[in-house]
């Protein structure tokens, strides 16, 4: 007879080769065991659980572990120290305004912000959007829709949603601009039907005034845009003459027509003066597009700044010479550089010419430009473009240099 303990060293060796037998055929088709190793699950858990009060880019750090990426130092470049991990948008927010709490140069929004091919305008943010800031396996900082607002209604709905998208930049900044021609040639200043005197005769005319017009041909209530010509947009490295700034008053609505017609004046953005000539309104731009660098090399400069101001600084609209022939559109980025002026040597070879009998000897030397501000590109013409100044970090004139960020 076969003894007990034969018997159960039997019995214990057939388990244990079944055992392996099974634990082969799972490893071959790829699953895993229920339960993993407890010291690895404990150090992740370590490495990710990061306190509510840290940043992101203080979560990043943690969670990479000692063994942070190579690309962490870029990352930390990229990203702004401050950045939340988690943002929840809101009314009133704009695409730079997020892109700036997010990373340090606002521009790269684009090479961080992680799209979903599942809605069908990926680049738009609504309210109520949750966005998430987190770190791939390579380092690089991903910034994507952590949870969709519970305003945006399932795409298969025919269905409007309660708010629309964020635009990029201050609607209210740039909203005369977008349906309105700014940019006039000297054949438009010449044949377009202008204001000839005020009812009343009022010396200028706003919300509610009733304007007289001539030349004008059109049929009761249709609508013109009042346009203020501004002054010669002149490129400085040529000399030709670009156009004239126009600047949007208000909208005429035709109320009698005739030879001189009559308008009633609505949606004022400044007071009307007479010779202000009447336009066609044209199709409404969307203020959403996608912020990047210039294609190219961009070096132009600032020819005027609508209101005519002396002192340009943040969310005032500037025109430059540079357009879509130069690869600009829509969402271009360029910097703001605050032109070099020259200074006299006085104390070239060691010697020192200081006095002002000899001043006229001394070489003018260039000063560097120096970084002034951003501008953002929201409308372009062919050699001029119209961009809203996003940052100053000091004054802007015109004359300043717009160039590659």
């Amino acid at each position: 007879m076969v003894s007990n303990q034969l018997l159960g060293a039997r019995a214990a060796a057939a388990l244990a080769v079944l055992a392996m037998t099974v634990s082969g055929c799972s490893h071959l088709r790829g699953t895993k065991e229920p339960t993993a190793a407890p010291a690895p699950v404990a150090a992740a858990a370590t490495a990710t659980a990061a306190p509510d009060e840290m940043t992101a880019t203080e979560a990043g750090i943690a969670a990479a572990g000692t063994q942070a990426p190579a690309s962490q130092a870029d990352a930390a470049a990229v990203v702004n120290p401050t950045a939340p991990r988690h943002y929840t948008v809101k009314r009133g927010d704009t695409l730079w305004g997020i892109a700036s709490m997010f990373l340090r140069d606002p521009w790269l929004w684009p090479e961080v912000w992680i799209i979903n091919p599942q809605v069908p305008n990926p680049h738009l943010i609504y309210p109520g959007d949750t966005l998430a800031l987190a770190y791939g396996a390579d380092g690089r900082p991903q910034v994507s829709l952590e949870q969709a607002g519970t305003v945006r209604l399932d795409p298969r709905l025919r269905s409007s949603a309660l708010d629309s998208a964020i635009p990029t930049i201050p609607y209210a900044a740039i909203a005369s601009f977008l349906s309105r021609p700014t940019l006039l040639t000297a054949d438009q200043i010449r044949h377009a039907p202008y204001v000839l005197a005020f009812r009343n005769m009022h010396q200028v005319a706003g919300s509610g005034n009733e304007v007289y017009v001539r030349n004008l041909t059109a049929d009761e209530n249709s609508r013109f845009s009042v346009i203020h010509v501004g002054d010669q947009l002149r490129d400085p490295d040529d000399g030709a003459v670009l156009g004239y700034l126009g600047i949007y008053t208000a909208t005429a609505l035709v109320q009698r027509p005739g030879n001189p017609a009559k308008a009633l004046l609505i949606d004022p953005a400044r007071e009307t003066l007479q010779g202000d000539r009447l336009l066609t309104e044209g199709q409404q731009e969307p203020a959403n597009f996608v912020l990047k660098a210039p294609a190219g090399d961009v070096r132009g400069h600032i020819l005027a700044v609508v209101n005519g101001t002396d002192l340009i600084g943040q969310y005032n609209v500037v025109a430059i010479n540079r357009g879509s022939r130069h690869g600009l559109a829509p969402g271009t980025v360029l910097a703001v550089d605050a032109a070099g002026g020259t200074t006299l040597d006085l104390y070239s070879g060691g010697k020192n010419i200081g006095d002002s009998t000899y001043t006229s000897f001394a070489r003018q030397v260039p000063l560097p430009d120096e970084r002034a501000g951003t501008a953002l590109v929201f409308k372009v013409f062919d050699r001029v473009s119209y961009a809203l100044i996003v940052g100053a970090s000091d004054a802007i004139h015109v004359g300043d240099v717009v160039r590659n960020p």
